[in-house]
């Protein structure tokens, strides 16, 4: 499936700008692992050559303890490196939902497009939309998050 990025950021903001708009307590909390977060440089200069050529696509809840330690980190990413990181705020669980995990709305209909299990969900797509790798909830192959990320582009 190819991703219309140009639609995709119509319907979200920047790593940073959701870390804005979070409300308090929430909003500390991103902010302090965001300042305390200690970014590998040797990688994070590796990931330099890729901004432009790639972008990644976030869905991210509030209430989420992954996405309070990865949401952070991807700012902190995108920051440093230009990488185009692109969330989809405020998933909303449906305890009563079987059949659907997320309760539509509030949380994005793309949540069935990109078949969203478990967040944060972080897919990395090429320039031309097309997916080229996922983290689901944590970095599962690298010990860090911008580690996991490098390895997924650098392999395509």
């Amino acid at each position: 499936m190819d991703i219309d990025l140009a639609e995709i950021r119509k319907k979200t903001v920047t790593a940073q700008r959701y870390i804005d708009g979070l409300e308090q307590p929430f909003k500390g909390k991103y902010l302090a692992r965001k300042q305390t977060y200690q970014l590998q440089q040797e990688i994070i200069e590796r990931l330099k050559e890729f901004a432009g050529k790639c972008v990644m696509i976030v869905f991210s809840a509030i209430w989420c303890r992954d996405c309070a330690q990865s949401v952070p980190v991807l700012a902190l990413i995108s920051e440093t490196t230009g990488l185009e990181i692109r969330v989809f705020g405020g998933l909303k669980k449906d305890p009563l939902g079987h059949k659907d995990k997320w309760r539509i709305p509030p949380s994005p209909p793309e949540v069935r497009t990109f078949k969203v299990d478990a967040i944060p969900l972080m897919i990395i797509v090429d320039s031309k939309g097309r997916e080229i790798g996922r983290v689901v909830e944590s970095p599962k192959r690298c010990p860090t998050l911008e580690q996991e990320i490098y390895e997924i582009i650098r392999s395509q």
